[in-house]
């Protein structure tokens, strides 16, 4: 039987505890809590699929990361430092991120594409967004993607 992401979150978790991995274990927890909450959330409890999980886990490293910014900004680094090292902690469970250079190669494709389909101007934004939100489901943060259209669009 192959294992799920998220019975491997709980196997980890519990490794987690044994070693006595106290950011590993609450980051660990706090995420099967989110993924528990997103059980419940709907009319009837059901279980996650894989990409399901991978959604919730991706969710939790994104509020990681803005907290860390946040805490960076308003100057408690050490509060900062530790949204930082919870999210490296999700990373691993997530798909390589892509480079720069090649999201920018995947956009700089899509561009075309979306050119050669008559998509000009401020409408090719969305054109090319469709094309490429697909090729880097999970490798590339929305909000990446979206400026490296931009800059692409614009140059």
């Amino acid at each position: 039987m192959t294992t799920t992401l998220k019975s491997k979150l709980q196997d980890d978790l519990n490794a987690a505890i044994k070693e006595r991995n106290e950011l590993r274990s609450s980051t660990l927890r706090l995420t099967l809590s989110a993924i528990t909450n997103e059980e419940v959330a709907g009319k009837e409890k059901r279980e996650l699929s894989d990409d399901e999980v991978l959604k919730v886990i991706t969710r939790e490293a994104k509020k990681r990361r803005e907290a860390a910014d946040a805490f960076a900004k308003g100057g408690r680094a050490e509060s900062a430092e530790r949204e930082k090292a919870e999210g490296e902690v999700l990373a691993e469970y997530l798909p390589q991120q892509l480079s720069d250079e090649e999201l920018d190669a995947i956009v700089a494709q899509a561009v075309a594409e979306a050119r050669a389909a008559g998509a000009e101007g401020p409408r090719a934004m969305g054109a090319v967004m469709k094309i490429v939100n697909p090729k880097v489901a999970g490798q590339a943060e929305g909000g990446r993607v979206a400026a490296a259209v931009k800059k692409l669009l614009q140059g």
